[in-house]
């Protein structure tokens, strides 16, 4: 899988053949830093002062180089893939050549610092469910009022919780249409593109 550079990432990018390999090398370090603790702009005026360029241009090249490492973790794409993303921006082989080896350097530790980002959602954990039906009250002699009750238990971080829902048959039988709806449309060529390139 090729990656899919914006324009706007290809002009960031653009500034690392103008500098020396060591440069780019110390960009990947500040990039992977950028991924762990946010930004530094006392990193980029230091920078910009040892290159004599503006703080915006070595801002721009870090987070140039940030969104190709990231990107290229998150994939997981192989270092034949990586090459081929790289080459169409046009750089030296050399350069070629430093990027790939900054990209297996940094992969695992990248994904690491991705994953801890990465929003904790509660996970399914099993479900209990009854169905109470009211048959008479002293009012009406006959009625039925049926009621489903759910008990749902999650996972979230290690830790067990557990929601309550009640509702009428009609309501269930609704949410269970638009579920099943949710996982058709999961099987469209669209989604699965969608889903491959999240992962």
């Amino acid at each position: 899988m090729l990656l899919d550079l914006s324009e706007e990432h290809k002009e960031h990018l653009a500034f690392l053949p103008q500098v020396d390999g060591a440069v780019v090398a110390e960009f990947g370090r500040i990039a992977v830093e950028f991924l762990r603790r946010g930004a530094n702009p006392k990193v980029y005026e230091g920078a910009a002062r040892k290159l004599g360029v503006s703080s915006e241009a070595v801002q721009h090249g870090v987070e140039g180089l940030t969104y190709l490492l990231a990107e290229s973790a998150r994939l997981m794409i192989s270092e034949l893939d990586f090459q081929d993303s790289v080459f169409v921006l046009g750089f030296s082989e050399e350069l070629n050549r430093l990027l790939l080896q900054l990209y297996l350097d940094n992969r695992r530790e990248i994904r690491t610092i991705l994953g801890e980002l990465a929003p904790s959602l509660p996970s399914y954990h099993s479900l209990e469910w009854r169905l109470d039906v009211q048959l008479a009250s002293r009012s009406l002699r006959q009625q039925i009022k049926p009621a489903v009750t759910i008990k749902l238990h999650l996972n979230q971080n290690g830790d067990h919780n557990t929601k309550v829902l009640q509702t009428d048959p009609a309501t269930l039988l609704h949410l269970v249409q638009q579920l099943e709806q949710a996982l058709e449309e999961m099987k469209t060529n669209h989604c699965r593109r969608v889903v491959r390139n999240i992962k």
